[in-house]
């Protein structure tokens, strides 16, 4: 079986899906026989914090029974920020083109898969899986999860000063270029902070970032891991990137100053 770092030089083109997972073990096996359906050229890592409820074991069976499967175990539980830039340095080491950020609880449906990875070979760095706009939805969330969603949206893009949709949203895809440009080692986002700031960087850096509806579904098992410490994080650190902003002056491109043309944002229609 292949490990996670194992290069693979026939994998430019294709994309590697990361599943980062912590107590996920009524959904992970569906889920990925669910995404290996919808996008059989990917790969799939599994980044799996020592899940108490055995998610790891799953995770490992998966593997041995598909080569299209990876796992990568950890310690302990590092956060999703963590996880994912684990599975960044994977794919970089690998040769992977594309990277997918998606949940391992169903609530991301692996048939938006297709849409996602062709904006993404048509050229744009960050493909965001957005629920706020036409033809996106929500299904089974009650009312307050509406409301702070779309109010955490609201906050961050006017505090960013940012034109995406949904920068809160975890799946999207990612080219193996934006990622190169990241400068991983200096995100400091543990929690769901860590979809906020690298949308933000990308947008900056002037990115082409293409938004494509997808449908959001509530998970059916399993526990949220949404807490008071996650949005506390998400909240300091967007009022502290605000700052930055304000004090960089009201004249500064919305792009790096190596790449001084603001990002371009392509909607799905």
């Amino acid at each position: 079986m292949q490990t996670p770092d194992t290069p693979d030089p026939l994998a430019r083109d294709c994309a590697l899906i990361v599943l980062p997972t912590y107590n996920e073990r009524e959904s992970l096996e569906s889920v990925v026989v669910d995404v290996l359906s919808c996008a059989p050229e990917a790969d799939i890592l599994i980044i799996d914090d020592a899940s108490p409820d055995g998610t790891g074991r799953i995770a490992d069976a998966l593997a041995a029974a598909d080569a299209r499967v990876t796992v990568l175990h950890r310690s302990g539980k590092l956060g999703l920020g963590t996880a994912y830039i684990a599975g960044f340095h994977v794919a970089l080491e690998r040769g992977y083109g594309y990277v997918v950020e998606m949940d391992s609880d169903g609530s991301h449906q692996p048939a938006a898969l297709p849409a996602l990875l062709a904006a993404a070979r048509e050229g744009a760095g960050l493909v965001i899986g957005t629920r706020w706009m036409p033809g996106g939805e929500i299904v089974n969330w009650p009312r307050y999860r509406r409301l702070i969603s779309r109010g955490g949206t609201a906050f961050a893009r006017r505090a960013l000063r940012s034109q995406l949709r949904d920068l809160t949203s975890g799946f999207r895809v990612l080219s193996r270029e934006t990622i190169e440009l990241l400068e991983l080692g200096s995100i400091d986002s543990e929690g769901y902070a860590f979809q906020v700031e690298t949308a933000w960087r990308i947008e900056r850096l002037g990115c082409t970032v293409a938004e494509v509806p997808i449908t959001f579904v509530e998970r059916t098992s399993g526990r949220s891991k949404m807490s008071v410490r996650i949005m506390r994080e998400a909240f300091v650190n967007v009022l502290r990137w605000g700052r930055e902003l304000r004090r960089a002056g009201p004249t500064r491109s919305a792009a790096s100053p190596g790449n001084p043309e603001p990002a371009a944002i392509k909607r799905a229609r």
